[in-house]
């Protein structure tokens, strides 16, 4: 835990030079700088994956940023930071905001699920249960995290989460009370809970179930019902919705309950394609094992219904 905090204190954005690994060199075909805006979920995968990619490709540089998926879709959109590659922990985001303005196609590649994550010195963490876990968090003693669900699909996340609690259990009120309680741990992003959990500031995070594991965490495992994970019960999760900040000033945008399934895509301005479908052409062949083995939910990859296909998607992709 120790080691995490000294990682978190660094930037998030983090560089992949692969010119420092010659001993490994295998392939000497790709050149120039890549920039990757990812979810903060994907730090630990995207990392692995810039430094399997930099082995193979010497002569490679990958800058990756992480941040909330809806604040790195801002960058792209409000401020115009250059990006060769967006990874979002919801895909729906890139179809709403990125399609067709900013990227013609999304690839969705990954899932995840919500959980519960503690530390054994967190309050009632011995009677933590699946059947409590929510009057646990209500109980005044205890502080839990949550965030920005205006930034992060991570926070949305979370308030659909308590919706589902609160109709599959008959809780009136439940989301109400969740709102209002412990707004002064609300951070940008999920892993900015982290140091928050590790000091003793707050007992409980909602996260994503791979962030735990990446950072070998306590967790509680919720339901399917509840976290959002399975796609057999997508008719149950679409039964809530949340309104979370748009594009532009006074925008909303309603987001619906959905099993977890992240997206990405190569922006239409990228300085770099060739770089970036060899990139992603690596993580489609190669790649979602690394993904897998830190934690995340394996799927099949296909193309959001709104996307234009790639050529260079199609050896990978179903019919």
């Amino acid at each position: 835990m120790v080691y995490f905090t000294a990682w978190l204190l660094l930037s998030a954005i983090f560089i992949s030079s692969c010119r420092n690994n010659q001993s490994e060199k295998q392939s000497t075909d790709l050149s120039g700088e890549l920039t990757i805006f990812h979810a903060g979920s994907l730090s630990v995968p995207f990392k692995a994956l810039a430094d399997s990619f930099c082995r193979i490709h010497p002569e490679v540089s990958i800058l990756t940023e992480s941040a909330g998926s809806l604040a790195s879709i801002r960058k792209i959109t409000d401020l115009n930071k250059p990006c060769d590659i967006m990874a979002s922990a919801d895909y729906t985001l890139i179809d709403k905001l990125l399609i067709p303005d900013y990227a013609s196609w999304n690839l969705l590649f990954a899932g995840n699920e919500m959980s519960i994550v503690y530390h054994s010195d967190s309050r009632l963490a011995d009677s933590l249960s699946a059947d409590n876990w929510y009057k646990i968090l209500m109980n005044p003693e205890v502080r839990f995290g949550r965030s920005d669900p205006d930034s992060d699909p991570c926070g949305y996340r979370a308030i659909l989460t308590m919706k589902l609690t609160e109709k599959f259990l008959d809780q009136p009120g439940l989301t109400e009370n969740f709102l209002q309680k412990d707004n002064k741990f609300i951070r940008p992003k999920e892993v900015d809970l982290l140091a928050l959990l590790e000091s003793g500031s707050i007992d409980y995070i909602f996260l994503y179930k791979s962030v735990a594991i990446q950072h070998k965490l306590k967790y509680l495992e919720l339901s399917d019902s509840i976290n959002l994970a399975s796609p057999g019960l997508q008719d149950l999760y679409q039964t809530v919705s949340v309104e979370i900040a748009g594009n532009k000033p006074g925008d909303k945008i309603t987001q619906h309950g959905e099993a977890m399934v992240y997206g990405l895509t190569i922006l239409n301005n990228s300085k770099n394609k060739a770089l970036a479908e060899a990139f992603i052409s690596f993580i489609l062949k190669d790649g979602l094992q690394i993904i897998e083995n830190l934690g995340q939910t394996r799927v099949i990859p296909r193309l959001s219904e709104k996307s234009q296909a790639p050529a260079f998607l199609h050896e990978y992709l179903v019919p």
